[in-house]
C-alpha cells in the first residue's frame, strides 16, 4: 500500500522545517515556509468533511500555532474558538486555551478576571 500525503501531511513538514530554521537563527527561510504551513493547513481544513472530533480539533490546533508563527495572532484565535466550539478532547482543548492565551498576549488583551 503507497502513502499518499495529506495537505496536512505536508502542512507538518513544512513547518518541521520552518522550525528549523527558526532556531538555527534563519528567520528569512523560516517565515515562508511556515506561511506555506499555514496555507497547507487551511487548506486540510477547507477539504475536510468534519465539523468537529477530534481530526478537526488537531488540525485547527496546528493551523493556530501556525498562525501565531506567521505573526497572524487573530487568525489563531478565530481558528482555536472554532475547534473549541466543537467541544474537543480534553488535552486538545487544553491546548487550544494555550494558543488563545499566546494569542491575545501578542494582541495585547488583557483578562479582566484578574
Amino acid at each position: 500500500m503507497i502513502y499518499e500525503y495529506s495537505a496536512h501531511d505536508w502542512a507538518m513538514e513544512a513547518a518541521f522545517f520552518a522550525d528549523l530554521e527558526r532556531k538555527r537563527g534563519n528567520e528569512e527561510e523560516a517565515v515562508p515556509l511556515f506561511e506555506k504551513a499555514l496555507k497547507l493547513e487551511l487548506q486540510a481544513i477547507a477539504e475536510t468533511e468534519q465539523t468537529e472530533g477530534l481530526w478537526w480539533s488537531v488540525i485547527h490546533r496546528s493551523a493556530s500555532w501556525l498562525a501565531l508563527d506567521c505573526a497572524q495572532p487573530r487568525l489563531a484565535e478565530k481558528l482555536a474558538c472554532k475547534a473549541l466550539a466543537g467541544d474537543p478532547d480534553p488535552g486538545i482543548a487544553y491546548q487550544l486555551r494555550e494558543v488563545l492565551a499566546a494569542a491575545h498576549e501578542r494582541m495585547g488583551v488583557k483578562d479582566k478576571a484578574t
